[in-house]
């Protein structure tokens, strides 16, 4: 039996292990589900090596994708890797400023994008990337070269042997991927993860899943994460077949065709799923109405482990058959886990779904981290509502004095690319890894997060956000004097702003504006659509996700002596969250979906 040491070894592994199915990996083209065998997905991998190597790519070289999930994304990974080069993925929703950072700093050699959407956005920046030799597209995109050329490269030249050779040179301790995440310095910082960071994750979570290689996953997150990544190299370890969704707009369609039996998501998705569930019930009239209504308060009230009672049971069983059964039926019939990580689930999301019958297990975990450190999973107390479950086997997590959690095993990661000193702050002299969150272990001994360490925050996408450093760049506009930027845990960054009031009388002066007082000069339509227009212009600056989305325009300005400011000038974040608490909500119940 093959070993796994490598993460290429998956694919032989799979080849001999499992039963061979028509559809280890699928996408959606041209409204079909074109699907791949293994001896298919071995083949173009191998057919991806030889044009590397073809191309002058050796052990050690960088080769990046930007491109959203889908089966080329598994087939370069693959190629990349057993060729002994390392792979850099990048989201395909940042900024131009990230990309030229990302490609300039990993030095990367070759690129493949998805097609015209991504390639757009790094067209001016390619030739400033000095080791730069080419990018590829998996669609046809004008200008640049395909993915199929360069399968057709490798199908011409191929050299198994030199192959296997590079691949007996790989050990389990080298770099596999750097993965860039968002950085307080202003740069996203490279993480480098080898093989056996990875596969010791995987290989830890794999007593969560209760199913096997009948299974199906539907897969939607970015493969650029490590967190769909790792997921994705476990359902190949377990012979599971993978879908990737269209897009986050067809997920509801995908699941009703495919009935996956697992799906890893954000709490967002959720959310979504919920509202939409409970707006349907809305629709409802009479006795279907009122059952409806009564099954959700119930669901709402869900303890684990029967602790509620067997009245409580027998009522939910009820519930289960009149109303839950199609909720179930709607997501495809067959699920038997969601996932649920990225950014802190409602526990009232988590409990109505596993009264519906729907398990949902949160987890938690850091790219550093390969990354899950904790998940709740189906054995003895592994569920607990509001944390992130147990600790995995092969992971050790203390709770630091100041209540920060610090972890420790072989998924923990090498470090920081060609960064030794922020390394160092981040991996203590025992090897200890300071994630920046803070938390404590329940009695029953799940983790629970109790905040964080640091001022970066998560949508509820998962996606990391800056404050301070997207606050930086909008105080660059004349017209605001200071702003917080708020979002944890929502869906999108918005921002309460304190205009520069001189700056703003002089320039209603400039427009024949009668200024009155500063209360009455924020709320004039005039002025919000003006400032709406200095964020339009500032967010062309950052990444899709730290955009602002909505904003609240105050009358009065934050000093020391009110609160909002510390001595050094600095702004008080907490105070500033709890003294505008209501309108920081107001921002979030308005603005886009």
């Amino acid at each position: 039996m093959n070993q796994v040491s490598r993460l290429f070894d998956l694919l032989p592994y799979i080849r001999e292990k499992f039963v061979k199915k028509e559809d280890l990996l699928a996408g959606k083209e041209g409204g079909a589900w074109k699907k791949y065998s293994i001896d298919e997905y071995i083949e173009i991998a191998n057919n991806v090596s030889y044009g590397l190597m073809k191309l002058g790519v050796v052990a050690g070289d960088k080769v990046a994708t930007i491109s959203s999930s889908r089966p080329e994304w598994n087939f370069c990974d693959m190629g990349i890797l057993q060729a002994g080069a390392i792979h850099v993925p990048v989201y395909p929703t940042i900024s131009e400023s990230d990309y030229r950072y990302i490609l300039a700093h990993a030095e990367v050699k070759y690129i493949f994008v998805s097609g015209w959407d991504t390639y757009r956005k790094i067209e001016h920046i390619v030739s400033e990337i000095p080791t730069l030799k080419g990018v590829y597209a998996f669609k046809e995109t004008e200008g640049i070269p395909s993915f199929s050329e360069l399968i057709a490269l490798g199908k011409n030249n191929p050299e198994p042997g030199k192959l296997k050779s590079i691949q007996e040179t790989i050990k389990p301790s080298d770099l596999a991927t750097v993965i860039y995440t968002s950085g307080t310095t202003g740069n996203p910082k490279g993480v480098m993860l080898t093989h056996s960071n990875i596969i010791s994750n995987f290989l830890a979570c794999e007593y969560i899943l209760p199913f096997g290689e009948e299974g199906r996953a539907l897969s939607y997150l970015p493969l650029c994460h490590i967190y769909e990544r790792m997921l994705v190299y476990l359902y190949h370890y377990r012979g599971i077949s993978i879908y990737y969704a269209e897009s986050i707009a067809t997920i509801s369609d995908n699941m009703r065709e495919i009935k996956p039996y697992i799906i890893s998501t954000v709490p967002r998705l959720l959310e979504k799923i919920y509202d939409k569930i409970m707006a349907n019930g809305l629709k409802l009239k009479g006795i279907k109405r009122m059952i409806f209504f009564w099954a959700v308060h119930l669901g709402l009230h869900y303890e684990m482990y029967g602790k509620n009672g067997m009245y409580y049971e027998a009522k939910l069983k009820i519930a289960r058959k009149l109303v839950f059964s199609k909720w179930v039926a709607a997501l495809g019939g067959n699920f038997k886990v969601i996932a649920s990580g990225g950014a802190a689930l409602q526990p009232r999301l988590a409990r109505i779904f596993w009264a519906a019958g729907i398990p949902v297990l949160e987890g938690y975990g850091l790219t550093e981290t390969s990354p899950v450190i904790s998940i709740n999973n189906f054995t003895e107390n592994g569920v607990k509502f509001g944390t992130v479950g147990p600790v995995i086997n092969n992971v050790e997590v203390r709770i630091g004095e100041d209540q920060e959690i610090l972890c420790k095993g072989p998924s923990v990661m090498m470090g920081y690319y060609k960064e030794p000193e922020l390394t160092a702050t981040a991996i203590d002299s025992e090897g200890w890894f300071h994630t920046g969150d803070l938390g404590r272990i329940e009695p029953e001994g799940q983790l629970k997060i109790t905040g964080r360490k640091k001022e970066i925050f998560k949508t509820s996408f998962g996606k990391y956000i800056s404050p301070e450093l997207i606050e930086n760049k909008f105080k660059e506009s004349h017209f605001i004097d200071t702003l917080m930027v708020v979002g944890e845990n929502q869906k999108y960054a918005a921002a309460i702003i304190v205009p520069d009031f001189a700056f703003l009388r002089t320039w209603c002066a400039r427009k024949e504006i009668t200024y009155t007082n500063d209360a009455d000069m924020v709320k004039m339509e005039r002025i919000q659509k003006r400032f709406g227009k200095e964020i339009q212009k500032f967010n062309k600056f950052l990444g899709a996700t730290e955009q602002i989305k909505a904003f609240e325009i105050l009358d009065s300005e934050w000093t020391v002596d009110s609160g909002e400011l510390t001595a050094s000038l600095k702004l008080r974040r907490l105070f500033i969250q709890q003294k505008y608490q209501a309108r920081i909500e107001k921002l979030f119940n308005r603005g886009e979906d």
